[in-house]
C-alpha cells in the first residue's frame, strides 16, 4: 500500500522540531512566518476556486449536500461518541485532537484522484471537495468553538477574529483578485503547489516546536498511540461503509456513490493544519497528531478500494453490462463542470 511522500516530509519536519525546536526570538520569527504562510495559503485557495464553476456545480445539489452532511454532521457525531473511550483508549488531549479531526473539511486532490481511479463521477468529486473546503473555513471554527470549548486552546472572540483575519479575509481577497491573477495561478500551478506544501511544513514545525518547548509530548505513550490508531481505523471503516451504503439507500448511481464515498470519508490535512495552528496555539502539536495519522491511513485504505472499484468496472464493461440506470439519470451539468474548480488539499 502507498506511503505518501509528503507524510515522510511531515514526519521529518516533526523530527527536526524535536531535535532543534525554535526558542526565544527564533520562536517568534517562526510564529510570524507561520501566520503569514497560513494567510498566503488561503489566498491561493481563493485565487484558484472559480466562483462561476462552483455555482454551476450546485446543480448536482443532492450529492453535495450528502457529502457536506457526512463531513460536518456524521463525522462530528462519531467524534462526540468517541468521548466514551476516554481514558481507556485515549487521553483527553488525544481525544480533543480526534474530535478536531472530525470537524475539518474534506480533501480535494486525493478525492479527485481516487474517484478517477475508481471510474466515478470526477466533476462531482471536484465540486464536492471544493464546497467542503469553502464551507469549512466558516463551519469548522464554529463547530470547534461549540464542541471543544475552552479545553481546545481557549476559544473566544479573539479566536474567531484570528480565523477571520488569517483564513477568511485572505480567501475572499483571492476570490476578488482571481479575475486578474487567476491565469497566472493556473500557469504556475506546480510551483505554487510547492509553496502550499512548504507553508504547511512551516506550520507543522512551529506547532511541534512549541509542543517540545512545553514538554507536552511526554503525554503520549506508545500504548496510547496504538489506541489512537485503532480508534481511527474504526472511524474510517464506519465512514467508508456509511458513505457507500448510505448513498445506495439514497438511490445514487454507482459513479456518484464513488464520489460520495471518497469525498465524504476523508479529512483534509492541508486545511486542518493551518486551522489547528490558529485555534489551538501552543497545544496545536497534539491536536494535529490524530489528523496526520488519519490522513495517511485514509490514503492507504482508499487506494486499495479505488483499485478494486476500477477492476469491478472493467469486469462489468468486459461482460457488456448495461450502465447503472440511476447513474444515467445524473444531471448532465455535473459532467460539464471544469476541472479548474479544484484546489490542492492533501
Amino acid at each position: 500500500m502507498p506511503i505518501d511522500p509528503y507524510i515522510l516530509l511531515l514526519l521529518g519536519t516533526v523530527g527536526l522540531a524535536a531535535l532543534f525546536p525554535a526558542r526565544g526570538t527564533a520562536s517568534d520569527v517562526a510564529s510570524g512566518a507561520s501566520t503569514a504562510a497560513i494567510a498566503f495559503l488561503f489566498f491561493l485557495y481563493g485565487a484558484r476556486l472559480s466562483t462561476r464553476e462552483a455555482v454551476d456545480g450546485l446543480k448536482h445539489w443532492r450529492l453535495h449536500v450528502t457529502v457536506l452532511a457526512c463531513t460536518f454532521v456524521v463525522f462530528p457525531l462519531l467524534g462526540l461518541a468517541a468521548r466514551g473511550l476516554v481514558p481507556v483508549f485515549l487521553t483527553h488531549p488525544l481525544y480533543q485532537g480526534l474530535l478536531f479531526l472530525t470537524l475539518v473539511p474534506s480533501t480535494i486532490q486525493s478525492s479527485i484522484a481516487f474517484t478517477s481511479m475508481a471510474r466515478g463521477n470526477v466533476p462531482a468529486a471536484i465540486c464536492a471537495g471544493s464546497f467542503s473546503s469553502l464551507v469549512g473555513i466558516v463551519v469548522t471554527p464554529l463547530l470547534a468553538a461549540s464542541l471543544l470549548g475552552g479545553s481546545g486552546g481557549g476559544f473566544s472572540a479573539d479566536s474567531v477574529l484570528k480565523i477571520v483575519l488569517q483564513l477568511l479575509v485572505p480567501f475572499l481577497a483571492g476570490q476578488v483578485l482571481r479575475r486578474w491573477i487567476g491565469a497566472f495561478v493556473a500557469r504556475h500551478k506546480k510551483a505554487l503547489g510547492l509553496v502550499d506544501r512548504g507553508s504547511i511544513l512551516l506550520v507543522v514545525y512551529t506547532a511541534f516546536s512549541e509542543g517540545m518547548v512545553q514538554g507536552i509530548w511526554h503525554q503520549v505513550s506508545p500504548v496510547r498511540l496504538a489506541g489512537l490508531l485503532a480508534v481511527e481505523a474504526v472511524l474510517l471503516a464506519v465512514m467508508l461503509a456509511l458513505t457507500w451504503y448510505g448513498a445506495k439507500a439514497l438511490r445514487f448511481g454507482r459513479e456518484d456513490r464513488i464520489a460520495i464515498q471518497f469525498a465524504g470519508s476523508k479529512k483534509s490535512l492541508a486545511s486542518g493544519l493551518p486551522m489547528a495552528s490558529v485555534l489551538f496555539g501552543a497545544h496545536a502539536s497534539l491536536a494535529v497528531l490524530p489528523l496526520m495519522l488519519f490522513h495517511q491511513m485514509q490514503l492507504m485504505v482508499c487506494a486499495v478500494i479505488a483499485k478494486r472499484r476500477s477492476r469491478d468496472a472493467e469486469a462489468r464493461d468486459a461482460e457488456g453490462g448495461a450502465p447503472d440506470p440511476v447513474t444515467a439519470q445524473a444531471p448532465a451539468e455535473a459532467s460539464r463542470t471544469a476541472v479548474g474548480t479544484g484546489t490542492r488539499s492533501g
